[in-house]
């Protein structure tokens, strides 16, 4: 009865979900271009930061698209209200990264943070499920009290690299002590330049004994 008043719809493409399909149907999920540098032992993403961070891991689940589902997916969660995505793509790259060794002594997952104004107007940060679903599948905790945004500053969506760098948010460390001896995991929807991901592992490094690694839902 609750499937014929308020029938399941893909986000992706708004058909029908049927079966067990959540979130996305079939088509639009085997329609996603993968990334998964996890999968192939691949350093690409970690080359990235290259002499500006040191990560111990680096992936994405998905390869972005200029004008693809990846984009019009990011879109709709971040813009358009479809929260779940979120933890649709946290139980998804959960589930591969509890299979890889390399993921095993992740001690906590931490997520780039918002601004409390842009939180407060969105009414939710857009990884916060991404984290909670791969802490859940890596059975370590989820801290998103640790990390705080303390400028607000206006979308790098369509700056040019060298503006993004300059415009960089300022985010800073609420209790460093509680980082030593850990191995931090940082995620965020998707990494362009790097720059945001770079400002926020600068803060948490600033504990000398803090191993960082790095996953977002997109990669650029």
């Amino acid at each position: 009865m609750l499937n014929i008043l308020f029938p399941k719809i893909c986000i992706g493409c708004s058909e029908l979900l049927v079966g067990r399909e959540e979130t996305l149907c079939a088509s639009c999920r085997n329609a996603l271009s993968l990334s998964c540098h996890h999968r192939r032992d691949d350093e690409a993403f970690k080359r990235i930061f290259y002499g500006r961070i040191p990560l111990q891991n680096a992936t994405a689940l998905l390869q972005f698209q200029k004008k693809g589902l990846t984009q019009l997916l990011l879109h709709k969660l971040k813009y358009k209200n479809q929260e779940k995505l979120s933890a649709f793509f946290g139980a998804w790259l959960g589930a591969e990264l509890s299979e890889i060794p390399s993921y095993q002594n992740i001690d906590m997952v931490i997520p780039v943070p918002l601004h409390k104004k842009r939180l407060r107007k969105r009414g939710y940060n857009q990884v916060t499920g991404f984290g909670k679903e791969i802490a859940k599948a890596l059975h370590t905790s989820y801290r998103d009290d640790i990390l705080v945004k303390k400028r607000k500053n206006n979308s790098q969506v369509f700056k040019k690299r060298s503006m993004r760098f300059q415009a960089t948010p300022v985010f800073s460390v609420v209790n460093i002590s509680e980082l030593e001896d850990k191995h931090i995991l940082l995620v965020d929807d998707i990494v362009t330049t790097g720059a945001t991901l770079e400002n926020c592992a600068q803060q948490l490094l600033l504990s000398p004994t803090t191993q960082l690694s790095v996953a977002t839902m997109a990669i650029a």
